[in-house]
């Protein structure tokens, strides 16, 4: 076990946004959205101090798809589990990244967080958590880098 912290990273949002410029039409069966994707992230995802998790319904195509066209070597990626139906209020990767988590300190970068999950975090996760919110009309920007590593150097 290791006091490392961790970034569970979405895809749809952080890094690849929804505003901005439409996509450019690709050939063939790839994503055009995949467009959207600046390959910058990768250099910078992998520069922060701490362990990285992919954390998106993208799963293994994270990897295949996404890590590598961000220069990223495989990262572990969260197996979802069915869904709880428990409408309490919170994101349905909430307690799952608590668990999977295992009691280290974790950044959850995502553009459906909400403030009833950070609390929820707050008071249930055993070290210190971060979830950050991301515009997802423009991913993940300078400033968000920023805080960030501001909480993991502090």
């Amino acid at each position: 076990m290791t006091d490392r912290p961790l970034l569970f990273l979405d895809v749809d949002g952080p890094l690849i946004p929804f505003g901005g410029h439409r996509p450019t039409p690709t050939s063939g069966t790839g994503n055009p959205l995949l467009a959207r994707l600046d390959p910058r992230h990768g250099t910078r995802l992998w520069a922060l101090p701490c362990d990285l998790v992919w954390a998106t319904t993208w799963l293994a195509e994270a990897n295949d798809v996404v890590g590598r066209r961000l220069g990223l070597p495989e990262l572990p990626v969260v197996e979802w589990p069915e869904a709880d139906g428990a409408g309490d209020g919170l994101h349905w990767k909430t307690r799952a990244l608590h668990e999977w988590a295992a009691g280290r300190p974790f950044v959850w970068v995502d553009d459906e967080i909400r403030a009833t999950d950070g609390a929820w975090l707050a008071a249930h996760h055993p070290a210190p958590v971060l979830a950050y919110r991301v515009d997802p009309r423009r991913g993940l920007t300078d400033a968000d880098y920023a805080v960030i590593r501001e909480w993991l150097t502090g």
